[in-house]
């Protein structure tokens, strides 16, 4: 068991590994504190190629004079043991001196899972694991990169913002604004988490949307996805423009039209169809996937919503409800009829608040962490 004093630094660790978001993808987000005599120094995981949080913090302490050797290093996730873009972080550690290590939770990339803590113990340095319910926050941070590390795909999210009778626009297709401005700004901050945010042409063509991230500073814009088996996404479709980057997947039958697209900025992808003639779900993820694509934001309508939860490739359903009933309208996700009233889909409460006016639920499908 930790120490209180052990729980605090850490818990600082976590609130700066949250700096990361927006920031150090594909990367996990990772935060790390050093403790010395009288001293402490912070840092957390820059952009991909840059420093790792616990060489962002051995460099603080040393522009600080201080004396490295014997300290304690509470960090949230394992230092890794690898050659990627950065040298390992644990060889770092050792280098350093330190005594002792803290770890919140262990990490899943097979390139490390437990080697890291391994060189350090093998340096003669102390490393102790966390209680489980930091460890769940250090995971929770990185879900997206845990999810690819553990099953090949990223973390799927369904964003959702609909009426309490659960209507997400009126019959004619209308939807702004269901939500409130605290909702709306708060949907940007999950869109910034995100490696990439995924729609349908049916959006793409109904609201014309952006997709970006505006309404919270971020340090990268996701890459913006449609799915488009025939390529009828507008040269002029405003998520083409800056910033940030588009990806249009198409059918290779929709070819002709791809260089179109190409010429107005967006990556096109032409794949061979499904079974049903649409861009087939499993093959999107696999792309993003090897794109080390962490955590995908859908933001789409009930036929893609409805889709990605039948195929049982949806992890978290993340829905504002507004406190107002539309009556007839567009539904959430357009799904087969249950043959109970126990439903088709189950989902469990992860998580509920206030968001102004409105309500913010995040629902896990029953079988993701």
């Amino acid at each position: 068991m930790l120490s209180d004093v052990d729980r605090q630094h850490l818990q600082r660790a976590l609130a700066l590994a949250h700096q990361s978001i927006g920031l150090s993808d594909p990367n996990p987000r990772v935060g790390c504190v050093i403790v010395g005599n009288g001293w402490q120094a912070e840092g957390f995981t820059q952009a991909a190629g840059q420093a790792h949080a616990e060489v962002m913090a051995l460099r603080a302490a040393r522009a600080a004079g201080r004396d490295l050797r014997g300290s304690t290093v509470y960090v949230t996730l394992e230092p890794c043991a690898h050659f990627g873009r950065t040298p390992p972080c644990c060889d770092a550690l050792v280098e350093a001196g330190v005594g002792r290590v803290v770890v919140a939770v262990g990490d899943p990339n097979p390139k490390v899972a437990g080697q890291g803590i391994a060189r350090l113990r093998a340096a003669g340095i102390a490393v102790e694991m966390a209680d489980d319910d930091l460890a769940s926050a250090s995971r929770e941070l990185n879900i997206g990169f845990f999810s690819r590390m553990e099953r090949g795909r990223p973390w799927v999210r369904v964003k959702i913002a609909a009426s309490l009778d659960g209507r997400t626009a009126l019959p004619d297709g209308r939807s702004q604004w269901i939500t409130g401005e605290t909702a709306r700004t708060d949907g940007h901050a999950w869109r910034k988490r995100a490696g990439a945010v995924l729609t349908g042409i049916g959006t793409v063509l109904a609201d014309d949307p952006r997709l970006d991230v505006r309404r919270a500073p971020t340090h990268l814009q996701p890459l913006r996805v449609v799915l488009d088996s025939a390529l009828r996404t507008p040269p002029a479709a405003r998520l083409i423009a800056p910033p940030g980057r588009a990806l249009i997947v198409a059918g290779t039958a929709a070819a002709p039209r791809a260089p179109q697209l190409r010429d107005a900025g967006a990556e096109v992808l032409l794949l061979p169809p499904g079974a049903d003639g649409r861009v087939d779900l499993v093959t999107a993820l696999a792309l993003l996937d090897q794109r080390e694509v962490n955590e995908i934001h859908v933001e789409a309508g009930p036929t893609l919503h409805g889709a990605l939860l039948e195929a049982g490739l949806a992890d978290e359903l993340l829905v504002y409800l507004a406190p107002r009933l539309l009556g007839p309208g567009r539904e959430m996700a357009t799904l087969p009829a249950a043959a109970s009233p126990a439903g088709r889909i189950a989902l469990r409460l992860h998580e509920a608040s206030a968001c102004g006016d409105d309500l913010r639920l995040r629902y896990r499908l029953r079988a993701s962490g």
